[in-house]
């Protein structure tokens, strides 16, 4: 198991637990996905506004001033030969007003509200399925910042020990140099290799600072010392047909598919509701002041039932019918796509994991192995058997060796995560994350009814 940590005076160790609570809860990515996933949400109720009553107020006010002119007959004991005259009527400064409150009611539109909300709900478990992708992509990212500020720091220490072993390594050549047991050539072997050494620190000092870079960016706090990590082998398929039947069942991704495939079902329907007639009914209450002459003054009511009918839009309505009916083939085929994608991601991460076990009980014999040769090679050079290279070679073999074992560890534990995303299942409730758990449905419940507001419910 990986061994290591950063800022060893911390009482307190870090673990890979602890991590992962935290990129749930501060996770900016996260965050911002539920408040996307909140403003689907609202297209429930904006689907539902399409039934409901509409009230509006209109107010009309200003000045007129008029002269009207016309033709007259005045008949005088049934005279009809009285000549024509003019009358003359002004209205001067006069102040028209008028209030209206209008309220409409649609009664039938088509099956249109009803196949928007479905369409609005359909969006919204579609949603919640990209949400629980960003959680598992966040919860992975944050994993891998973890095993490789681990793999980093511990690779650290076994490159800086290693500078140590030459320098003593090469003060003692030089000794042997002094007392004419060695040469100025295995002198500059050692310097050579210290260097070597010393440049291998400093390259192994500038991924530890990157990988705590990428650490403070998912986890949201500096790595302190961080506690070994162990794979989740116990939450894992048996099998690698198990899981791929539990990716395909449970993967965010495929049902985020299919449930958009299913929303743009809907959304042909919404459009197709257009070639029906709607009924409506409208009333309104008026009053009227100053229309047509000062004091004159008018209030009313009426009732009004409305139906409209679509004859002809162009082509326009059956295009977008057509372009819509495309898009469900598309969707059908993304959840094809994402269903290909994820079962070779599956046998990928599946492969990884198992090539990985194999790899580190490899990686353990080298070790013993390059630990024997070591020992061998200096008892050896004890008796003049072997030479100052050799001995720096067979360090340098045990030092590979060690690395790789701390890549192969960080490789294991990564990969067992990756199958538990691959599966759908790497959540914080499978984790038994120490975490309060983001529910979407209770701001769902909170605003699908709304009839107004606008303030966000808490």
């Amino acid at each position: 198991m990986l061994v290591g940590g950063v800022g060893a005076s911390q009482c307190r160790a870090e673990t890979l637990e602890r991590a992962l609570a935290l990129a749930y809860r501060a996770s900016p990515v996260i965050n911002s996905s539920r408040a996307a996933l909140r403003a689907e949400d609202e297209n429930v109720p904006r689907a539902l506004s399409q039934i409901r009553p509409r009230a509006r107020a209109d107010g009309f006010f200003g000045v007129e001033r008029r002269r009207s002119v016309q033709n007259a007959t005045e008949i005088v004991n049934g005279n009809y030969l009285q000549p024509d005259f003019v009358q003359s009527f002004q209205n001067n400064g006069a102040l028209p007003r008028t209030a209206i409150l209008t309220v409409e009611q649609p009664l039938f539109d088509g099956f249109k509200t009803l196949n928007s909300v479905r369409a609005a709900e359909t969006g919204v478990f579609a949603g919640r399925e990209r949400l629980r992708s960003i959680e598992q992509r966040v919860l992975f990212d944050a994993v891998v910042a973890y095993m490789n500020v681990l793999r980093d720091t511990a690779a650290l220490r076994l490159q800086e020990n290693n500078v140590a072993v030459l320098a003593e390594q090469l003060r003692q050549v030089k000794e042997r140099l002094t007392a004419g047991e060695l040469t100025a050539t295995d002198v500059s072997q050692a310097e050579a290799r210290l260097s070597g050494g010393q440049a291998q620190a400093a390259a192994a000092r500038g991924a530890l600072e990157s990988s705590k870079g990428v650490y403070r960016q998912i986890i949201g706090e500096e790595p302190k010392r961080l506690s070994p990590a162990k794979p989740v082998d116990r939450l894992l398929p048996a099998t690698e047909a198990e899981a791929e039947r539990l990716a395909q069942r449970e993967h965010p991704l495929i049902l985020a598919a299919l449930h958009s495939a299913d929303a743009a079902e809907f959304d042909v329907k919404v459009i197709e509701s257009e070639f029906w007639p709607t009924l409506s009914m409208i009333g309104n209450i008026y009053t009227q002041s100053d229309i047509d002459g000062r004091g004159n003054r008018a209030v009313g009511a009426k009732v009004l039932g409305r139906v409209s009918v679509p004859l002809y839009s162009g082509g326009e309505l059956s295009a977008r019918t057509r372009q819509a009916k495309e898009v469900v083939g598309q969707k059908r085929f993304d959840a094809d796509a994402a269903r290909a994608e994820l079962i070779a991601l599956m046998r990928a991460n599946w492969g990884s994991l198992q090539a990985s076990r194999t790899q580190l009980r490899a990686a353990r014999s080298q070790i013993e192995a390059a630990e024997r040769a070591l020992y061998g090679v200096r008892e050896e050079a004890k008796a003049g058997r072997r030479t100052t290279i050799e001995i720096l070679n067979a360090q340098r073999e045990l030092l590979d060796s060690r690395v790789a074992l701390l890549f192969v560890q960080r490789d294991q534990v990564v990969a067992s995560y990756a199958v538990l995303a691959a599966t759908g299942r790497l959540s914080a409730v499978v984790l038994g994350l120490p975490v309060i758990g983001y529910e979407p449905a209770l701001h769902f419940e909170q605003v699908k009814d709304s009839w107004g507001g606008t303030t966000p419910p808490p």
